[in-house]
């Protein structure tokens, strides 16, 4: 085919792929089967090789991912992407509604919207053709990353007007899409997403295009970022205008007059919302009338003419089939449930920790019940109480073992302690649990040796302790079962890998008791060294702020064992680091810096920085980083989606700082 033939050919493509698209991910109405899509997709794939100049921004085959991209550029908003007020029950609501009525008078209306559970994105068009697209970042800047969103078949490449501006949408993992990617990771023994959120924003990061691509996400436009000179004078009508540009937005909206409809909706969604095919976990009220919403204005943080509506924990009722037992790595007998399967908060629920056994006598629990489920913090599984009016009389009474169902040793319970614990050192369990423990993400880190891994060598006895990791050998793992070169070849690079890692990886992976990886870091930097550490007194260790007598005494009594100095010595054999690699603590003498001798606490959702990276710079800055709010908290930075800490804090009268004012500070 010659050049002038390959270009009308590349049009014609353009055109018929584009319209499968749009009928097939907007309109939910295919008017071809997918092996035509996909032939005519490899059709102008192979045109576009062939004549590479032909190959556009906008061409169809951008849905399949391009090269990898080296980092995210940061982008700046045009127009701030502000997050939105909190309303948690009707009362909130009517707060809100007398508040609107304050400022604009009665004569107004509100759009009520399903608050899609994503990542909130944004979208710059130029003549008609999309340019680049941005995660929300704090608001003000994001980052890039418009090679992923281009994979996304429900944004339009370029829209049938050659007009320029920005959109708003949320991207987001269907429910289906999110099953069959944790399926996927389950059979590679990879750790599953815990939600569709973290999987869609998980997907969305990624710096290879094509694994984007392979996630099969979706979009759900909500706004224009600036209307212009559209002529649009309502929310609703810009919602309107962006369907005919072929976007595709929730059809699942309704215009209210009054703030009783308004509860009448959000009340209905409440009931419905485990039936939709993406998940949602609440309801956005905005004031449709673009001037009275410009008359209301803005705080620093949130509109006043918007508010979003937050769904109580989602409760379920399945049936408690099994009670099962497992022993921990510190020797504890924990129960968990295990259940008929059930949909919680966007996942598959199976199983929830019944903690001991004076909280199954407390509720009461039998094997056999029908039991009400909810997610606290709509992350962690728990039984909230039975429903006795549903028993039959068949149900039985949970007993708990004497014995450790593991090593048979008797169990005992510790003063001052409600839990079983097996006091045998050699129990296999308390092994084996330890070994996971010491390869998790923030202990050593060893990517590959998930627990079947772990439960599959120790059940080979290649491995009894964690020095046993560094001796295996290539021939070795390649007899294991679902083993081959390639993953063998990747995890001994792994362990070789965690061999360079700082004193305090190692010292939170070792499990010595009551010493988590705040007061190993803490350990790390104070003594550098393990040889050090292995020397120290119990009055040198409780000289430091953080250790308390109880941690101090564990620590002596873990380095006073024979066995331990047996096992760090083979670390070091091993040519496993014992020193500790990074800053040196700050003196708040030294630093010039708000945060200088300052008690802070995070909470909520911070998204320009991990959790973690928030506290390491705060802690570099002099300030002391701790998980609950008191009389001596001096400050505390709420992200999205506070909770109990920041009502805490406004109680309390502390200095409240949102996500925007932590990074000024830390930007200085």
């Amino acid at each position: 085919m010659d050049k002038q033939s390959a270009e009308k050919r590349v049009k014609e493509l353009h055109d018929v792929l584009n319209q499968y698209n749009y009928e097939y991910h907007v309109l939910d109405k295919p008017s071809v089967p997918d092996s035509e899509y996909d032939q005519l997709l490899r059709e102008l794939i192979e045109l576009e090789d062939q004549f590479p100049d032909l190959k556009t921004s906008d061409s169809p085959s951008e849905r399949v991912g391009g090269s990898i991209l080296e980092s995210f550029e940061k982008v700046e908003h045009r127009t701030p992407m502000l997050s939105l007020g909190n309303a948690f029950n009707e009362e909130d609501l009517r707060d809100f509604d007398r508040r609107v009525r304050q400022s604009v008078g009665d004569d107004f209306s509100y759009v009520c919207e399903l608050k899609i559970d994503g990542l909130a994105v944004s979208l710059r068009y130029e003549d008609g053709v999309f340019v680049q697209g941005a995660t929300r970042g704090d608001g003000t800047i994001g980052e890039d990353i418009t090679s992923n969103l281009k994979t996304i078949r429900s944004i339009p490449l370029k829209i049938s007007e050659p007009i320029s501006f920005e959109v708003r949408g949320e991207a987001f993992m269907p429910k289906g899409s999110f099953e069959a990617l944790n399926k996927v990771k389950e059979e590679k023994e990879e750790e599953p997403f815990a939600n569709p959120r973290n999987a869609a924003a998980g997907s969305l990061r990624q710096l290879d295009p094509k694994i984007a691509a392979s996630r099969n996400l979706d979009i759900f436009l909500y706004a224009l970022a600036d209307v212009g000179d559209t002529g649009i004078e309502s929310h609703s009508e810009g919602l309107d205008r962006l369907e005919r540009l072929g976007f595709k937005t929730n059809q699942e909206r309704r215009r209210c007059a009054t703030i009783e409809e308004v509860i009448e909706f959000v009340e209905g969604w409440t009931d419905k919302r485990p039936n939709l095919p993406y998940d949602i976990d609440g309801i956005v009220i905005k004031v449709d009338a673009l001037q009275q919403q410009q008359q209301l204005g803005t705080t620093a943080k949130s509109p006043r003419w918007a508010i979003a509506f937050k769904f109580p924990a989602e409760e379920v009722v399945t049936v408690l089939k099994d009670i099962e037992l497992s022993i921990g790595r510190t020797g504890v007998l924990t129960p968990t449930a295990i259940l008929d399967p059930v949909r919680v908060a966007g996942t598959t629920v199976q199983r929830a920790s019944l903690h001991n056994e004076d909280l199954i006598r407390e509720k009461d629990i039998k094997i056999g019940d029908h039991v009400v489920i909810k997610k606290a913090g709509d992350i962690i599984p728990e039984v909230v109480n039975v429903l006795e009016d549903k028993r039959t009389g068949e149900e039985q009474e949970f007993k708990m073992p004497t014995h450790c169902p593991e090593c048979d040793s008797e169990l005992v319970r510790l003063e001052g302690e409600v839990a079983l614990r097996c006091i045998n050192p050699k129990c296999p369990a308390q092994i084996r649990e330890g070994l996971i423990h010491f390869v998790s993400r923030n202990a050593m880190n060893i990517d590959g040796l998930g627990e079947k891994v772990i439960s599959q060598l120790f059940r080979e006895k290649l491995i009894e302790d964690v020095a046993d990791l560094y001796r295996l050998e290539r021939e070795q793992l390649l007899q294991l079962e679902r083993m081959g070169e390639k993953s063998v070849d990747n995890l001994l690079e792994a362990i070789e890998a965690s061999k360079e890692n700082s004193l305090e990886k190692l010292l939170f992976g070792l499990g010595v008791r009551h010493v988590g990886a705040k007061a190993a870091k803490t350990l790390a930097q104070q003594f550098h060294s393990m040889e050090k550490l292995m020397t120290v007194s119990k009055d040198e260790l409780t000289d430091i702020n953080e250790i308390g007598e109880k941690m101090a005494a564990a620590i002596v009594a873990y380095f006073d064992n024979e066995e331990v100095k047996e096992l760090i010595e083979e670390l070091k054999e091993a040519g496993v680091n014992l020193e500790y690699k990074g800053p040196k603590p700050v003196k708040v003498s030294e630093v010039d810096s708000y945060f200088a001798g300052k008690t802070v606490v995070l909470t909520g959702k911070i998204e320009v920085l991990s959790r973690n990276e928030a506290k390491d710079k705060i802690e570099m800055l002099g300030g002391k980083v701790t998980g609950s709010v008191s009389k001596k908290t001096d400050l505390v930075i709420a992200g999205e989606d506070a909770g109990s800490k920041l009502a805490k804090a406004n109680e309390l009268n502390i200095e409240v700082w949102d996500e925007d004012k932590l990074m000024e500070e830390l930007n200085r």
